[in-house]
């Protein structure tokens, strides 16, 4: 990972444990994944600041490099582990707590830390903006840990303690991944080398699930005491918060926000614009999960979600004309950037269809081991290294929609292999296929929505930046859950294959309507390139 131009790098020695600052001679050169200027970005009469810190290669040794990604990385690797520990045991736990019967309830298991996950990133990267990004990491890491000790002692209690606690875990992801791609973005210039770094940021996903599961299934099916999945967890968290504190470098903080005192660091958070915005998503998301448990037909349920619906427009309101410090400003929106979160949201949410029925369809309607389904999805963890490094390269070689086109071109082949797939077909045909493809729908689709974000961003909104990208990635999962257990509860009268069949076809939905948008992003792409190669003829 060495930089091109070793006559312009200054040496290695002196490793610092600080990023000093270092401004730019000149602007860093423009790049593909920019948004394009159009119609919409001209209204847009601000001038985005892409200056960032020198990069980290230049200032630290490889080594420490090395380490420093490591451990940023290792934030979506747990994010994901704390998702997959739950997939591969979710019926042994549902055994435990005499909830197996209730395909509604299990489901909270998953998207109840899918939700918090999802709606808490919207303030968790301001938080990191004002308070420090390495500080918020460190307090996510450790925030997750002691939710996790409490997940193994709800053992000893009941499902209740155990769902609470599993909503409060995610949390502490919610904090990590939006300030651990901020210390990114934060690090590195716009460039090869940044592209790569948020591409093995994207790879470890698939192989922390694999992980999270595989543990899972270790401690609860060999073991035989399925509490230390989320002990050692902890205990892996607690090391994670440790280590960090030592080894990330802070970015030195803004002038302006340093000489701040606490009371006025508050004010920079826009408390009540993200109490609206996140009592919003959580509504809305919680009546549709909760529609499943107990279906439409309870009023409280058509009541919190007609509450979410219309708390966004006061939430959007707030944040355009009141909120001095809004935490989405509405000058990012391009038109760009709308199409990659329409697509985003549409791949991820089949994405988060496919994890969990993927699981249950082989548990239960297969009738497999966690053991042996893990050891089936192991592949992901391979899969998604290749995707994530072939993503590193083409980044910077390829236009945005081409990517994005790929990733859901992937997302809605692997859905539509798993969802098809006959029960008594051999592992081989379809289900090891879908593996091998679906990643590249993960691996491809995200560090590409994060770059355009982060590359349109100064270096002090970079928290907000990941904050955007991850919000729709992780809500879009946990709703897109929600769709599907309706969908599942309508279908299924009685028969458990029919309902799985429904919540596929959901997500065949949402994949096929992603890829839709992205033929138009597409499509708009070359028709802008088209009319600007047009314009430079005239003035030649």
């Amino acid at each position: 990972m060495h930089a091109n131009n070793e006559a312009e790098k200054p040496s290695r020695k002196g490793s610092q444990s600080k990023l000093p600052i270092e401004e730019p001679s000149e602007t860093p050169p423009e790049s593909q994944w920019e948004p394009h200027s159009d119609a919409d970005s001209k209204e847009d009469d601000h001038n985005l600041d892409l200056t960032q810190t020198t990069s980290l290669a230049d200032n630290v040794s490889l080594p420490r490099e090395i380490l420093f990604v490591g451990i940023i990385c290792t934030a979506q690797l747990t994010t994901q582990a704390g998702l997959g520990q739950v997939l591969s045991v979710l019926h042994i736990i549902g055994q435990h707590f005499d909830i197996e019967s209730n395909p509604g309830t299990l489901s909270w298991l998953i998207s109840g830390y899918s939700l918090t996950v999802g709606s808490f990133i919207l303030i968790a990267g301001r938080l990191g903006d004002v308070f420090g990004y390495k500080r918020m990491l460190v307090i996510g890491y450790t925030w997750a840990a002691v939710w996790s000790l409490v997940l193994g002692v709800s053992y000893y209690s009941n499902h209740v303690l155990f769902i609470f606690a599993r909503v409060l875990q995610g949390i502490g992801p919610s904090i990590c991944l939006p300030n651990g791609l901020a210390l990114l973005g934060a690090t590195y210039r716009a460039g090869k080398r940044k592209d790569m770094v948020f591409a093995i940021f994207g790879a470890t996903a698939p192989g922390g699930a694999i992980i999270g599961s595989t543990f899972a299934a270790l401690f609860s099916q060999v073991a035989g005491f399925w509490p230390w999945t989320f002990f050692s967890f902890s205990i892996t968290l607690f090391a994670l918060a440790i280590v960090g504190s030592y080894v990330i470098p802070a970015p030195p903080v803004r002038e302006d926000i340093a000489k701040l005192s606490f009371r006025e660091k508050l004010g920079q958070l826009d408390l009540l614009g993200g109490t609206i915005g996140i009592t919003a998503l959580i509504l809305i998301n919680f009546a549709w999960n909760q529609s499943g448990v107990v279906t439409w037909k309870e009023p409280y349920v058509y009541v919190l979600l007609i509450v979410g619906i219309l708390l966004l427009p006061l939430f959007f309101w707030w944040e355009q004309n009141k909120s001095t410090h809004p935490l989405v400003p509405f000058n990012i929106f391009t038109t760009d950037i709308c199409f990659v979160l329409a697509i985003i949201a549409c791949g991820w949410g089949s994405f988060g269809i496919w994890v969990y029925y993927s699981w249950n369809f082989l548990l239960v309607v297969r009738g497999i081991t966690p053991m042996l389904a893990s050891a089936m999805f192991s592949p992901l963890a391979i899969t998604g290294c290749i995707a994530a490094l072939t993503t590193g390269v083409v980044l910077s070689r390829m236009r945005a929609a081409w990517v994005m086109t790929i990733a859901l071109t992937a997302f809605v082949v692997g859905i539509i292999l798993i969802g098809t797939a006959p029960v008594k077909q051999t592992y081989w045909a379809q289900t090891f296929v879908c593996t091998l493809v679906i990643t590249f729908g993960m691996d491809m689709s995200f560090p590409a929505g994060t770059l355009i974000v982060s590359n349109a961003l100064p270096k002090d909104r970079q928290g907000m930046g990941a904050s955007l990208i991850n919000t729709v990635v992780n809500y879009s999962i946990a709703l897109a859950l929600g769709f599907a257990g309706t969908v599942e509860s309508q279908v299924a009268h009685g028969v458990t294959l029919k309902g799985y069949r429904g919540a596929f076809y959901m997500g065949m939905g949402l994949s096929g309507c992603g890829l839709f948008i992205s033929l138009i992003f597409l499509a708009r792409s070359y028709m802008i390139s088209s009319k600007k190669g047009r314009q430079d003829s005239e003035k030649s």
